[in-house]
């Protein structure tokens, strides 16, 4: 073989087309995507405490403006309520899935769902009795020694060891709401048991339910809570709505007040729980700890608007104290002086970037303080007295 023979057997040959070729760009590997945008936290903030307000506010105008006298009754609607609707999400939707890792037998359910079950229809009974008897105002005042109930049960069962500076702490709670209580116009005693009673059953339970969620294979947020608690809380009222309530009910009364006013209520109730599964999460302890007593202020403030509630100013200071005591129960010396110490630096970020809107605010707070002191100082005056008077000398006093 030649020189040009070797040439051209060794030399280059084109490559075939239809041979594969080496991508320069994996086209499996998705485009990364941006993130969902997602909705700010204050939205689950502002929807939680609009129901859990809605649900107090609902109760109390069916119970005492409607005339539906039966608590027990409606709270047994309730949980039937919820009863169902967990069914139903947990069969149609994934917000349940997380009960498929609590392991729950015959055994744990009545040794722990049952009783804790029991006192959660109690405090539930005994919460819808006090709006015949109290206030939305006053029973909002007396709730906030809930945290002082809890601390107290868990020592009595064990939960934690006692501690005397815990308990100095949480002392201003229970001075507050006295003085409250001693501040309050339309006291009524039966009210008051009822009220305290509902605080130590609700104080067992969170007790005994922190003691069962101690263990990683039963935590639950509290839609899965309330698929397992819901069932048993409406038997349960059901058999004392049996024999006290309903041999006096009438369907005038239900119709009265309106199917569709009890879907609502059901309703209302229900979405509360769902609000807290989405709360839970999106937000700080501290967040949750203000949100609450912003909550328990405007159901104040709500009351005396709907319902025309007098509040006096021994109540206000008392309720002040309380919730003064409540805060730093939960959140501790050292997060306030923290927090407070920001809040100080935002205010005077304020004063430098927008003087004018700063003293508009210090003006407002000063006018608000006033009216409410000018307010308490006042006479009380009967307006139907002027009314009268009016109607007399325009000759209308036959209208």
């Amino acid at each position: 073989m030649g020189v040009e023979e070797k040439t051209r057997a060794s030399g280059d040959q084109p490559r075939e087309q239809n041979e594969p070729v080496l991508p320069t760009v994996n086209p499996q590997v998705e485009k990364p995507q941006p993130p969902k945008p997602s909705l700010h936290p204050a939205f689950y903030v502002t929807v939680w405490i609009a129901l859990s307000s809605s649900v107090i506010l609902f109760n109390k105008w069916i119970l005492s403006t409607l005339g539906f006298a039966y608590p027990v009754l409606l709270t047994t609607f309730h949980l039937g309520f919820a009863s169902v609707m967990t069914q139903l999400l947990a069969r149609y939707t994934t917000l349940l899935d997380g009960r498929k890792t609590v392991k729950m037998t015959g055994r744990v359910y009545l040794r722990a769902i049952v009783p804790i079950g029991f006192f959660f229809s109690l405090s539930l009974i005994c919460g819808n009795l006090t709006y015949l008897y109290l206030s939305v105002a006053f029973i909002q005042m007396l709730k906030a020694t809930t945290p002082v109930a809890v601390l107290l049960s868990s020592w009595a069962l064990g939960v934690s060891q006692p501690n005397l500076k815990v308990f100095l702490n949480v002392s201003a709670i229970v001075v507050g709401v006295i003085i409250a209580s001693i501040g309050e116009i339309k006291f009524v005693w039966i009210g008051f048991i009822y009220q305290i009673a509902g605080i130590i059953f609700e104080a067992l339970r969170l007790t005994m339910v922190q003691r069962l969620l101690s263990s990683a294979e039963f935590k639950m947020d509290p839609l899965v809570s309330l698929y397992y608690f819901a069932p048993v809380c409406a038997a349960m009222n059901f058999v004392v709505a049996l024999f006290w309530e309903i041999p006096k009910v009438t369907m005038s009364e239900v119709y009265s007040v309106g199917l569709f006013t009890f879907f609502l209520n059901g309703m209302c109730a229900f979405l509360l729980n769902v609000s807290v599964v989405f709360l839970i999460g999106k937000t700080s302890s501290l967040v949750l700890t203000l949100c609450g007593v912003l909550k328990d202020v405007l159901l104040v403030v709500a009351s005396m608007i709907i319902w025309g509630t007098q509040v006096t100013a021994l109540q206000f200071f008392g309720y002040s104290i309380a919730l003064g005591g409540m805060i730093y129960y939960k959140l501790g010396y050292e997060a306030i002086k923290g927090y407070a110490g920001e809040a100080g630096r935002q205010w005077a970020d304020l004063g430098n970037r927008r003087p004018v809107l700063r003293r508009l605010a210090i003006i407002a707070l000063i006018l608000m303080a006033i009216f409410a002191v000018l307010n308490e100082l006042a006479p009380a005056v009967d307006p139907t007295v002027y009314l009268d008077e009016a109607k007399n000398k325009m000759g209308l006093s036959k209208l």
